[in-house]
């Protein structure tokens, strides 16, 4: 049974819809176009997911990221993944500290990285499995274990790793479980000619653009909980469930395509990614109610990458965005 909105959550969605176009301005003056991606950057922060990007470089993916944790006023690390990365280069390490009045000696746990609200993870698969395994159980549990002691993660914690999809000798795929626990894989695609002019002449210049704080952390933490709140009818629930059982090749809803061209499609958290995607979505531009066009917005960045093509797919050229555009036009 839905819960009745109350006068302060109504409040908040409206307070919140002026707000986007706040952060939206404030991110336009240091990035030029990408108006997609801020939005669907927004909805994981809402949701409290975290976010796999890919581009190729020079897209001003790490800049974007920098921006949107200043218009929030977030704290931001960015961490270089390369294949010496060790786990403890992320989540921290215990260094020995001598006490100069006792002349004891104890550990002290130093925190890494991770502890941060917005974490940029560079070039993710470059680095061995087990630190990839690192970062992802950290992201996923919210806390970091040392030596029997457990250090929570601040607040909110949204982690945003980057792929470069050109460079593949010598990198660590992400296996498809560990993809699964990123809510969305947002594709950033060159700016169009228009866009580019202005780039050149926003970044050739002398002056640098000043970007205003618009929310904080604890008024990310009250949104995330509205978000929770805010109901779906049940025919949309329906509807995103029976768009996620459609990608999976030996279900019996699968259109013939879906059988033939993929090899694994996606779970029940993708199900629960698209309610909670669309939900976020529609606060965000100022309603209550989340709506079917909501579930298709988010469509795309939920399910990409957690359907698995298989070899005919390759072979006749039918890339994921194609299957997924199927299935939302015969929806």
């Amino acid at each position: 049974m839905a819960q009745e909105p109350t006068q302060e959550d109504l409040e908040t969605v409206e307070e919140l819809k002026t707000a986007y176009n706040q952060i939206v301005g404030e991110i336009g003056k240091v990035i030029i176009g990408q108006k997609e991606i801020v939005d669907q950057l927004l909805i994981a922060l809402l949701c409290g997911g975290h976010v796999l990007l890919v581009g190729v470089p020079g897209l001003a993916k790490t800049l974007l990221i920098s921006t949107l944790a200043r218009a929030l006023n977030l704290s931001f690390n960015r961490i270089q993944f390369t294949p010496d990365l060790m786990p403890s280069d992320i989540t921290g390490t215990e260094v020995i500290e001598e006490d100069h009045s006792t002349g004891q000696k104890a550990f002290r746990f130093v925190k890494g990285p991770i502890f941060s609200n917005i974490i940029l993870a560079d070039e993710i698969n470059r680095t061995p499995p087990k630190t990839q395994a690192a970062l992802l159980q950290a992201m996923q549990e919210h806390e970091v274990t040392a030596s029997g002691e457990t250090f929570q993660l601040e607040e909110p914690c949204f982690v945003l790793a980057t792929q470069n999809p050109i460079e593949q000798e010598g990198t660590y795929p992400l296996p498809e479980a560990q993809l699964d626990r990123f809510i969305f894989n947002l594709w950033i695609d060159y700016p169009t000619e228009e866009e580019e002019k202005q780039i050149v002449k926003a970044t050739t210049g002398f002056k640098a653009q000043d970007v205003q704080p618009v929310l904080d952390a604890a008024q990310i933490i009250k949104l995330q909980q509205l978000i929770r709140k805010v109901p779906v009818a049940d025919h949309i629930i329906d509807y995103a469930v029976k768009l996620v059982r459609k990608t999976r090749p030996n279900s019996p809803d699968a259109p013939e395509d879906v059988s033939r061209l993929i090899s694994w499609g996606a779970g029940p958290r993708a199900s629960q990614c698209l309610i909670m995607g669309a939900k976020a979505r529609a606060v965000l531009e100022g309603r209550y109610a989340a709506s079917i066009d909501d579930v298709n917005f988010v469509a795309k960045p939920v399910l990409r990458h957690r359907m698995v093509t298989s070899f005919n797919a390759e072979a006749e050229g039918i890339t994921v965005v194609d299957l997924i555009d199927k299935l939302l036009k015969n929806q």
